[in-house]
């Protein structure tokens, strides 16, 4: 029997796997290219039977925070580069207020 994945490797792949569905979102056109349609379904299912996993382990409040900060700031990440998409100012200082409210809730967590 193979050993389960530590938590926080799970919670990795999860966000991977959103990344990867919300950036696909991009390339289906609206849903009528196949493909990235079905590129979509899968990241979004895996992701979260990834995260449903990781959430034996980890707290919702933190497993979340990381899964929903980390595909926000990768995806604009990915539109800056992949799409031209252009971040200013103040979609920069969203992104930093992102990531300094994960920090924050990992100090608060008792894990």
């Amino acid at each position: 029997m193979p050993l389960p994945l530590p938590p926080y490797l799970l919670l990795t792949f999860a966000i991977l796997s959103e990344v990867c569905a919300t950036s696909c979102l991009k390339l289906t056109d609206g849903f009528s290219k196949l493909w990235p349609s079905i590129g979509v379904g899968v990241g979004y299912v895996l992701s979260f039977l990834l995260l449903g996993q990781a959430l034996k382990h980890i707290p919702v409040s933190v497993a979340y925070a990381v899964w929903s900060g980390a595909g926000t700031a990768a995806v604009a990440a990915i539109g800056t580069v992949a799409f031209g998409e252009q971040l200013g100012k103040p979609q920069l200082l969203g992104i930093a207020l992102i990531i300094a409210g994960v920090v924050l809730l990992n100090l608060r967590s008792s894990h």
